[in-house]
């Protein structure tokens, strides 16, 4: 039906006020389980060292009566170490821009520097979870963590044809762990490490996967033969169980947690109190030099990742990423 001539509607009229809902809807994720579950602590060079050490075998000790004593040299400890590593963001405004009225936020500044922030929490999460070596750095090239692909060599379970650990100079994984081809995850590889972990002395608290290899543990056939006695349970609604949020081990129960920044090639058998955030220098937003119409901020922090004892710590290595 035709509209009667002359109407004056609103696709003729002039002056109509926008509509903007005043919100900003951001689903970026912001959640880091390991940054957030690690310890934390302060360091006061960039080189941060500590010491490791370990009882000797156990043995049959059985001595002769009355016999003399041979007195063996201790070994002594070992002394390791990683490098403090800078994380920057930035952000500059305009004055006019932090001064016209907005929809979401009242002070567009605030806004970016609180979304560089959170963007650099995500940056330290992930270079704690690569395969990089420690580096000391120089005048025109910056220091390097040592990250957790480099740190473990003694609990992991990777392809031995083309893969290989990482080694240490000085107390400091300076060379990185060499990938392998990859290897479909199997509950095998997981026992086998977690075996590992648990034979040199560590508490396997943790299993931290990417999403893939995280699908693929609740795919386990380990868990999905269990039983569950239903015979005392009232009719009702019944839930379809896709996933398994614990693996219950010969060696402890451990939690299951996806990440969404960690090589999706590598699984983690973790002990959080094994782990720890060192920091130089904590995060914080710096006013930089006005030089113009605008205001400039630096969102920055120094730190660096503590492997107390590497051997309580696992690593399913080489997995293939679909």
């Amino acid at each position: 039906m035709a509209i009667v001539t002359g109407t004056y509607h609103r696709y003729l009229a002039s002056g109509l006020r926008e509509e903007l809902e005043d919100k900003i809807y951001n689903i970026s994720p912001e959640d880091t389980p390991f940054y957030s579950s690690i310890g934390s602590g302060s360091c006061k060079q960039t080189l941060f060292e500590w010491q490791t050490d370990s009882l000797g075998a156990a043995a049959a000790n059985a001595q002769v009566e009355g016999d003399d004593v041979t007195y063996a040299a201790p070994t002594a400890t070992s002394r390791v170490g990683n490098y403090t590593q800078i994380a920057r963001k930035h952000a500059i405004v305009s004055d006019t821009l932090d001064m016209v009225d907005k929809a979401g936020r009242q002070s567009e500044l605030d806004y970016q520097v609180m979304m560089r922030a959170a963007e650099l929490k995500r940056d330290c999460e992930l270079v704690m979870l690569t395969n990089t070596a420690g580096a000391a750095g120089g005048a025109s090239t910056a220091r390097n963590l040592a990250s957790m692909g480099a740190w473990l060599k003694s609990a992991v379970s990777y392809y031995t044809t083309d893969g290989g650990n990482p080694t240490y100079t000085s107390g400091v994984p300076a060379a990185v762990r060499t990938d392998g081809t990859g290897r479909a995850f199997t509950e095998t590889i997981l026992k086998a490490v977690i075996q590992s972990v648990w034979t040199n002395g560590g508490k396997p608290r943790v299993l931290m996967c990417g999403p893939v290899n995280r699908t693929k543990v609740s795919g386990f056939s380990g868990i999905a033969t269990q039983n569950i006695d239903i015979s005392n349970v009232k009719p009702g609604p019944m839930a379809i169980i896709g996933s398994a949020d614990v693996y219950v081990s010969d060696y402890g129960t451990l939690r299951v947690i996806p990440n969404r920044f960690q090589r999706e090639r590598d699984a983690w058998v973790l002990d959080w109190d094994l782990l720890a955030m060192k920091v130089l220098r904590p995060m914080q937003s710096k006013e930089m030099a006005k030089t113009g119409d605008a205001e400039k901020r630096l969102i920055i922090k120094e730190w660096t990742l503590q492997v107390k004892q590497e051997a309580g710590l696992g690593l399913a290595a080489d997995l293939t990423t679909t």
